[in-house]
């Protein structure tokens, strides 16, 4: 088709950026042009790919002490709330008014979750805009409920679909007050009310969203956004490029030492405030001598004083995607970034989550049978070393092996490119978007016209 400008916003962690490189990547080999719009903090790794980038405000790196701005965002009963509250609602005006000057002249927004601003700069410049989901919990389905944080048990008692839409009913409702400054940006604007929840509903286009995760994961319900094409995980590979650092030295010569390890791991976000994470991994491994390693980043609270045991090899970081198919198990915090590779590489995992998405990811992990999940208050090095060992044992390694088979054979960033040039070719007449019109991939959600 005609290359396009494009435009793909996202905020939040390496998780929440990723998928859009991913994405930009895939659109520019197919000529089209893309800018990503998003944190100032991420321009030197945007703009190393050879896609454009465009800052909007709040820069990440201006919102305080790291560590200290961590712990609030992975609190588990408040941590969403500060995101949306605290940091996205506080910034919205700036965000607004740095992404309607991003898209002028553009074809077509790719909107993030947390960019609040898209749907007003849709309508204020008549551009058209889809929405993306990067994990299936933000959908609030009442057939396939999430499992929230601070309420995950009413999900695990199963009280069917009717409990669950009242409950959803209830949330948004008490989370509609969040959007005080996106209903005051509206009226300044001279926008009509917006008479969907702008949190939860408006954050879903009208034209079509993309579920950037995997029919296998989460597949689509009667009751997700209408026009939603499940797209599978659009993987970006950091270290598989000649300028990218992938696997140290000194983890390369670990990982050809002996049998694969266990990796221990949390993110790009929770590795600031681990806790006992690492500390309790550390003295299981080190109890039961089973080859383990620690990606503990920068944060020197998670190194250890002394020699290290040889069946245990601490390193700051390593890409995901070159080191997981090389290990033997893998515990995490369960964002879907690193649930997502876990997946792929089929490896067995257990999931301690702090907050957000995280606790649903390690729900559905242990409904596939493919792993475990722990709470941060459980976890401590007995119960580590008894994890290793079930997931041995009872078919949970031969599960997680089947189940990265499937995901392999899926290639997210193609059919993601592919709903996208389909939605742009129906940009002008959204009615026109219908399953009569054979959509890529073939998986759209029944609730499509």
């Amino acid at each position: 088709m005609t290359p396009r400008r494009i435009i793909l916003t996202t905020f939040g962690s390496l998780g929440d950026l990723h998928p859009y490189i991913a994405l930009a990547l895939g659109l520019q080999d197919r000529g089209h042009r893309c800018t990503i719009a998003t944190s100032e903090l991420y321009r030197e790794k945007i703009e190393r790919e050879g896609i454009g980038f465009a800052p909007v405000r709040p820069n990440i790196a201006d919102l305080g002490d790291e560590s200290v701005l961590m712990r609030k965002i992975m609190h588990p009963f408040h941590g969403t709330k500060y995101i949306v509250r605290d940091i996205a609602m506080a910034w919205i005006d700036r965000s607004y008014e740095d992404l309607l000057q991003v898209v002028q002249g553009a074809d077509l927004i790719v909107g993030h979750p947390l960019t609040f601003a898209v749907p007003l700069v849709s309508e204020k410049s008549g551009i058209p805009w889809i929405g993306t989901a990067l994990q299936p919990m933000a959908f609030l389905s009442s057939l396939d409920p999430p499992a929230l944080g601070p309420i995950q048990w009413l999900v695990q008692r199963g009280f069917g679909p009717r409990f669950y839409a009242w409950l959803f009913v209830r949330i948004k409702k008490w989370t509609r007050r969040w959007a005080e400054p996106l209903d005051r940006l509206r009226k300044r604007e001279g926008l009509a009310p917006d008479l969907k929840h702008p949190l939860l509903e408006s954050v879903y286009s009208e034209l079509g969203n993309l579920a950037l995760f995997s029919r296998h994961f989460a597949d689509s319900q009667f009751d997700w956004p209408r026009k939603t094409v499940v797209t599978g995980f659009p993987f970006y590979d950091v270290g598989m490029e000649e300028h990218h650092s992938g696997i140290s030295e000194g983890l390369e010569a670990f990982l050809r030492a002996g049998p694969p390890p266990v990796v221990f791991t949390l993110g790009s976000a929770a590795v600031m405030t681990a806790g006992a994470f690492y500390r309790e991994s550390y003295e299981a491994a080190k109890r039961e001598g089973f080859r383990a390693l620690l990606l503990v980043g920068r944060d020197q609270r998670n190194r250890f004083p002394g020699p290290i045991p040889k069946n245990i090899f601490i390193d700051d970081y390593a890409p995901y995607s070159q080191l997981f198919p090389r290990v033997s198990a893998i515990f995490h915090q369960g964002g879907v970034g690193t649930t997502a590779q876990s997946l792929r590489a089929g490896k067995p995992m257990v999931i301690m989550p702090f907050s957000h998405d995280q606790p649903d990811n390690a729900n559905r992990i242990q409904k596939l049978g493919c792993g475990f999940g722990i709470s941060r208050r459980a976890y401590n090095r007995t119960r580590v070393i008894d994890l290793v060992k079930r997931m041995m044992e009872d078919g949970v390694a031969e599960r997680a092996a089947i189940l990265g088979e499937k995901i392999r054979a899926e290639d997210g960033v193609l059919c993601a490119c592919e709903a996208i040039e389909s939605l742009i070719a129906n940009s002008q007449g959204y009615t026109s978007y219908s399953t009569e019109r054979g959509l890529p991939c073939g998986l759209l959600t029944s609730s499509l016209e």
